[in-house]
Formats: C-alpha cells, structure tokens, sequence
C-alpha cells in the first residue's frame, strides 16, 4: 500500500463516496446505459468540454451512429460536421480510426482487455478506466485532472498536478481506493464530487459526503490544493481571413491539410499578416493558391482561443474573377451549401457575414 493511505479508512470512504453518488447523481443520457461504445463517445465528449454542452452533441452523434458499425463506416467529413462546435477535432478523429478498428479486428464489440481497449487511437489511460469500470465493471482507475484534484484535498498530496509522475502517483492511489464490489459507482462517485462539490475554486466543504475522510479540510488547506504549474503563455498569432467572391456568387472555401490543428475541417482562405503585412496580401495570395483577388471593406474582428493559442482574425470581403483553380484545396461554394462542411467555429462565426 503506498504510504499516503496509512490511517487511511478506505471502505468507508468507499462507500460513503458511492451511497452519495447513487442519491445525488445528474441524470445524463450515458449514465442510463452499459453500452461500451456509448460510453466511449461519451468519454471522448466530454474530455475538454463541459457536461452541459456535450448532452445534445451525444445525443444526436448516436442516434446518427448508434453502433461502432455505423460510425466505421461513416464519412469523415459527415463526422466532422457533427462534431462540429465541441472543438478539439482530434479527437472525432481518432475515435473513428479505433472505432473502424474495433470493427475491423473485434467484431464490432470494444475489447474488455485493458491491453487491447488501451492500444486503440486515442483511448489514453483515463479513457480507458473509464470505459472498464463503467461498462464492464472492472476495477480500474480512471484519473484526470477532476480526480486528481478530489484526491488531492481528500489525502492533502501537495505534488505538482501539471507533471506526469505526479498523475502516476494518483493513478497508483486510484487503484488502491477504488471499489471492487461497485468500481462504476466509486468512478462515477469521484467524478461527480470533483464536479458538484470538490469544485477547482470554492469547493463546497460542508455538502461534501466524505469530508470527515478528508485531511486538507481537516488542516484548512482545501483552498490550497491541487498545486498546479501554469503552463507556458499562448502565443497570438494575427491572421486576414477573407471572404472572396466570384461573379457568381460563390465563395471560396479551404480545406486544411490532414494533419496537425482543426484538420480536415473547412475554413475561409487566411493570411498571415504577422509575416508577411497587410499591404502584400494579394501578392501572397496568388503565390500560394494561384487566385487573384482584390480586398474589399472590413467586415468584422474575432478573437479565438485554443488551449495552446490565440487567433486574432481581421475579417475581410473580397472579390476574384476565377471560378477555379489548380490548387486542391480550394472549392467556390454557393453561400446556401457553406452549411454542408464542416468548419472550426471561429470560421463558422464568420457565417454570419455572409448569409445574415
């Protein structure tokens, strides 16, 4: 037993955290189900994004692909488009790589070895406890930062959340907490603490089912913890992103490359006026897409924020002669059909510019 759990009354933390949770639990449409596969794209869901936002996404993503045969087979970009506004496109991405896996080499059903769930694209170790405890009742620890917060105050560790061998820590800790007998319940019980009641700031102490178990409220340090390094500053980047039309009202559209951020999603054509300044943007422009176009009137400013980021965005209208060109990845599309791709939610914000 690691030496932090010394003293440490874990079944009755066990089973003060589960009778809690089945009281108290939000009822959400993934909780109502042991599919495998459900709770996967549930898990995937709400990685970054919160509980509230994610309810219809899932909703509508598994009526449109209720089995891992239906999303196998799928278009990337239909997936796309329905992931379209929770961000993060990766991880659409790799779900159906792992998803089309699971087809292809389980049967269809998502494996219950913790090996074989855990080599697919995507499915790190929080996922996978996630999916083992939930679905297949098994006990494995299921630990992000929720969980490592939770843990944090209840057993007053003060290591830096932000290194992975803190993260092992706690998912060494996890493993010897969890419940054998209920591990979905005691999963489930951690996460909802962290989000009810063991929230980031302020955490409600005194609704806490498991304070009596829990050493920083014991020591007053519950404000303190988790101690967590910031990460380094996020760089802002100044793009002109132009809304070009040709005489037959169609506006060009980009697709972004395979790889590396938003890929595959469809954006309006951007240039970087950090490096190359607003007065050579033509000249820019026909170098790398072979399109002539002239600038028009400001339509607008928008600021986007990703995690490691920032994109400020001088909105222009323009206008070309072409209807085509050589470069693959530009298409002209007729402002009604601009709804039918997929675009990264600054770029759909841009929309409005055009079809209001």
């Amino acid at each position: 037993m690691d030496k932090t759990l010394r003293n440490f009354d874990i079944p009755a933390f066990q089973q003060d955290l589960i009778n809690w949770y089945q009281a108290n639990k939000r009822d959400l449409p993934w909780r109502r189900t042991q599919d495998p596969y459900k709770i996967w794209v549930s898990e995937i869901m709400l990685q970054q994004t919160k509980v509230d936002t994610v309810v219809p996404y899932f909703q509508q993503f598994i009526e449109k692909y209720p089995t891992p045969y239906a999303l196998a087979e799928a278009d990337e970009q239909d997936v796309l488009k329905s992931w379209e506004g929770l961000g993060y496109y990766s991880r659409a991405r790799n779900l159906q790589t792992a998803v089309r896996e699971v087809v292809a080499d389980y049967g269809g059903k998502v494996p219950d070895s913790p090996a074989a769930l855990g080599s697919l694209k995507g499915v790190g170790p929080y996922t996978k406890g996630a999916i083992l405890s939930i679905a297949y009742d098994q006990p494995q620890p299921a630990v992000d930062g929720n969980v490592m917060r939770v843990f944090a105050r209840v057993l007053n560790i003060d290591e830096d959340i932000a290194k992975p061998s803190t993260k092992k820590l706690f998912e060494k800790i996890a493993a010897e907490l969890i419940s054998t007998a209920d591990p979905s319940s005691f999963n489930q019980g951690v996460m909802e603490l962290g989000a009810l009641v063991c929230t980031p700031k302020t955490p409600s102490c005194m609704l806490c089912p498991v304070q009596e178990h829990c050493r920083a409220f014991a020591d007053g340090l519950e404000q303190e913890l988790p101690v967590k390094t910031k990460g380094k500053k996020q760089k802002t980047t100044t793009y002109a992103a132009l809304l070009i039309k040709n005489e037959q009202n169609q506006y060009m559209i980009e697709k972004r490359a395979e790889n590396g951020l938003l890929a595959n999603l469809w954006q309006f054509p951007m240039a970087p006026i950090d490096e190359i300044g607003m007065e050579h943007i033509t000249n820019w422009f026909f170098a790398e897409y072979g399109v002539q176009m002239n600038i028009g009137d400001k339509a607008g400013t928008l600021k986007h924020v990703f995690s490691h980021l920032i994109w400020q965005l001088e909105i222009f209208h323009a206008m070309t002669m072409q209807t085509e060109t050589a470069d693959e990845r530009i298409i002209f599309v007729k402002p009604e059909d601009l709804r039918l791709y997929p675009f990264p939610v600054s770029h759909q914000k841009m929309l409005k510019y055009i079809l209001d």
